[in-house]
């Protein structure tokens, strides 16, 4: 590997290149390129470029995939979240059994602060410090006012969609008052947790605790957490004419666009982040020598999509604050 690929992951028709990062001394031949932890420092950027309550994109730039890998699975797996953990199964007469109810049940987001509550342990009794309580009561029954002849099931029957919004928040101790300004409730309302028919009736109580992603997946704060490396697009040799809009057909919209330089229409790359790195550029004999599809090694695009339980910008701060304790507990044991 040249050292000035060293920072770049090749992508060719055939394969990848240039995949394993060179992050020690005496990497290149006649070259030193050692480990500094001033550089990293100075090199090391998070740059927002899209919020919302539930999403953020964000570019963390400056280091290791090893480094991006274990945000990603930090956002995944140990930030706490509340979730329901336990359900008592009083009366169930529906098709779906206890057991893939209460499976589906616990899928519900519930929109709870985790730092209010402490952990319960199986031995521990629930309390009002460690778990919120939910009841659920559903009966179906036929609709006296429909037509004889209705065949939509909202209209025939009344109670035939259990959603989300029927899980209602029963209080203990003092959370009435603790959490007046913001009931325990779930996220999402429109949830279709199952379907009933006249005569089948749902009645259960959740208690939902504190728990993290590697234990279960509905404690998985997050929706999705992903990242890619920045593409960068190299055109080696002017694009011009009708190869020009061939070549920026081969890229996905907004990536390249046709300039006009001195009456000629060339070819120029605007937005490599845009790109998704099909190759389809590589498949034209034309383009043969003319452009260099490469992505940045330590220049990470990342996408996080919160459940709703916790703000997304918040979700990345407590992932690196848990990243942080695992190199103090790590630089501890070595000392």
């Amino acid at each position: 590997m040249a050292l000035e690929d060293r920072n770049r992951v090749v992508i060719l028709e055939d394969r990848v290149e240039n995949i394993s990062g060179a992050e020690f001394p005496l990497s290149f031949d006649k070259h030193e390129v050692s480990y500094s932890l001033e550089e990293l420092k100075n090199a090391l950027d998070i740059k927002i470029v899209h919020l919302t309550p539930t999403e953020i994109e964000f570019d963390l730039i400056g280091v290791d995939a090893s480094i991006a890998n274990a945000l990603r699975r930090i956002l995944l797996a140990e930030i706490p979240t509340m979730a329901i953990e336990t359900v008592y199964m009083i009366n169930n007469t529906g098709i779906v059994q206890d057991e893939v109810l209460a499976h589906r049940l616990g899928l519900v987001p519930i929109l709870a602060n985790p730092e209010d509550f402490n952990w319960k342990r199986s031995e521990d009794p629930p309390t009002d410090q460690n778990t919120v309580v939910f009841k659920l009561f559903v009966e179906c029954f036929k609709n006296q006012n429909a037509a004889a002849d209705e065949t939509d099931p909202n209209k025939k029957y009344i109670g035939s969609s259990v959603y989300s919004s029927q899980l209602v928040w029963d209080p203990k101790g003092d959370q009435a008052t603790r959490f007046a300004d913001a009931p325990v409730r779930p996220i999402h309302d429109d949830i279709l947790i199952t379907k009933l028919r006249p005569g089948q009736v749902i009645n259960c109580e959740m208690h939902c605790q504190k728990g993290v992603g590697k234990d279960h997946a509905k404690f998985s704060p997050v929706a999705t957490a992903s990242y890619r490396l920045l593409p960068d697009i190299q055109i080696l040799q002017d694009i011009t004419g009708d190869d020009a809009e061939l070549f920026r057909s081969c890229f996905p919209p907004g990536v390249v666009e046709i300039v006009n330089e001195g009456g000629v229409r060339k070819a120029k790359v605007v937005n490599a982040r845009k790109d998704t790195v099909s190759r389809e550029v590589l498949r034209h004999k034309e383009f043969e020598g003319k452009v260099r599809l490469t992505r940045v090694r330590d220049h990470f695009i990342f996408n996080v999509e919160s459940t709703g339980a916790i703000r997304p910008e918040v979700l990345v701060s407590k992932a690196l604050d848990v990243l942080i304790e695992k190199c103090d507990i790590s630089k501890a044991a070595l000392a």
